[in-house]
């Protein structure tokens, strides 16, 4: 496997798994649960794709050959132990709108036409459907709730974060399926880091408007009116002032701009790129 670069301030959080020359990402408190649901975040390692989508890529919508995305999907599915046309894919487009995945949406967005648009984030409490978010640099953020038995995923990029999405989703699932934000477990999984992610002095306003005063774990400024901003730890932030215990995440410590030979990056690759999923199925 390559080399990999951990993100500066961070103990290690992520466990690397090879299965049949798959690589892929899990997260220790996730993995507690291991008995009850299955968790994964993909790398480009182990696939069949070409070129700048080498070789993992799981999206159809980056230009691959859509065999070779099946291919990979398959694959993928194995290391982990799902059905891949069982899957459920959201249709992500930075809001913060939710869908109650059912036995109905089985297939939807890999095998069948998908009705679900405009959604950044998938729950469900139904076993043996996998779920599937799509990432290349924006956040993935991971949910259980093991009293009720409900997974989720959210898609946070900057707009998500500021929309405080992983707040939504938390009662999202308090509202609609009776979860405690304290039992919840949570990941955020790989994504670009503070070092990495320079915004520019709009966006910035809008964090310091949210979250107060200018913290260097959050946000820091720079001589050209620029802005470097850690996503991770807005969401963080987020999710424990939803009453998520801090206990109970897992923060990455793998950026996907520092690491762009194990995971795919949109502003490593300036836009070429493939997509890494994060996928949960309840078992």
């Amino acid at each position: 496997m390559t080399d990999i670069k951990y993100i500066r301030n961070h103990d290690k959080c992520c466990n690397f798994n090879e299965k049949n020359g798959v690589t892929y990402i899990t997260f220790p408190k996730l993995e507690k649960y291991n008995s009850e649901l299955i968790h994964g975040f993909s790398t480009r390692l182990g696939g069949v794709s070409k070129e700048h989508l080498a070789s993992m890529n799981l999206s159809f919508t980056r230009g691959d050959a859509p065999q070779n995305v099946m291919e990979n999907h398959r694959r993928f599915a194995a290391a982990l132990g799902y059905d891949e046309k069982r899957l459920v894919f959201s249709d992500q487009v930075h809001k913060t709108a939710f869908h109650k995945v059912t036995e109905e949406d089985v297939g939807k967005g890999i095998v069948r036409e998908s009705h679900i648009k405009e959604i950044d984030g998938l729950v469900t409490d139904v076993r043996n459907v996998p779920i599937i978010t799509f990432y290349a640099d924006c956040v993935p953020l991971m949910f259980y709730d093991p009293v009720n038995h409900v997974i989720a995923m959210a898609h946070s990029g900057w707009k998500g974060t500021v929309g405080r999405i992983g707040a939504k989703m938390v009662s999202f699932m308090e509202n609609e399926y009776g979860s405690k934000p304290s039992d919840i477990i949570c990941a955020i999984a790989p994504s670009i880091c503070q070092d990495c992610y320079e915004v520019s002095e709009d966006v910035a306003e809008q964090f310091i408007d949210m979250f107060g005063l200018n913290d260097n774990e959050l946000l820091y400024g720079k001589s050209d009116g620029k802005y470097q901003l850690g996503l991770h730890k807005a969401c963080e932030l987020i999710l424990t002032e939803a009453g998520i215990l801090k206990e109970h995440i897992d923060i990455t410590d793998i950026c996907t701009c520092c690491n762009p030979n194990l995971l795919f990056s949109h502003r490593a690759s300036h836009g070429k790129r493939g997509n890494n999923a994060a996928v949960m199925m309840l078992k």
